[in-house]
């Protein structure tokens, strides 16, 4: 009988240490949650999940607690049937219509053309940094309640998109 050879051994030995550390390196997905796999909200706003429609990136901007504010983001309908959508801070509501797998984009009235709605409530009972409850409704789904950051100018890509308050006599 003869005995392995030498180079037979370490090709052995370097075959098992590549598949043992394999398993080791595989090991850490196969224990831990893979975090892209995750909804999150990646922005400055939330979002919310209501039957076939979806809002992404809800914030609200006010100069000063009491002012006007406008609610920003977008909603999506992913159905295909038309969605009424209707956002409400305290008594105040605006209804926003979606056609099938449309996206409307909330803002300011400087953002002209299909595809947009203004969306401006005439008084906000929230600080900048605070969050305001915005209910969020269709006929179809019922509605919830979601808490919606309150933003100021002070980001230079929100400066110019803040309601300003009325003029006083």
């Amino acid at each position: 009988m003869t005995s392995p050879r030498p180079r037979t051994l370490r090709a052995a030995a370097l075959v098992v240490g590549v598949a043992v550390a394999g398993l080791t390196l595989a090991g850490c997905s196969a224990t831990n949650q893979i975090t892209t796999e995750d909804v999150y909200s990646a922005s400055d706003g939330v979002r919310f999940e209501l039957g076939d429609v979806r809002g992404s990136n809800l914030h609200v901007l006010v100069a000063a607690e009491g002012d006007p504010g406008t609610l920003q983001g977008g909603l999506i309908n992913d159905g295909n049937e038309d969605r009424s959508v209707t956002l409400a801070i305290g008594d105040e509501e605006t209804t926003v219509e979606l056609g099938p797998k449309e996206t409307v984009l909330l803002g300011v009235a400087d953002a002209e053309g299909e595809g947009y709605a203004e969306v401006t409530f005439p008084a906000v009972d929230a600080p900048p940094g605070g969050l305001v409850p915005v209910t969020i409704s269709t006929p179809e789904d019922g509605s919830i309640v979601q808490q919606v950051p309150v933003l100021d100018g002070t980001l230079p890509e929100y400066a110019s998109q803040v309601p300003t308050a009325p003029a006083e006599d």
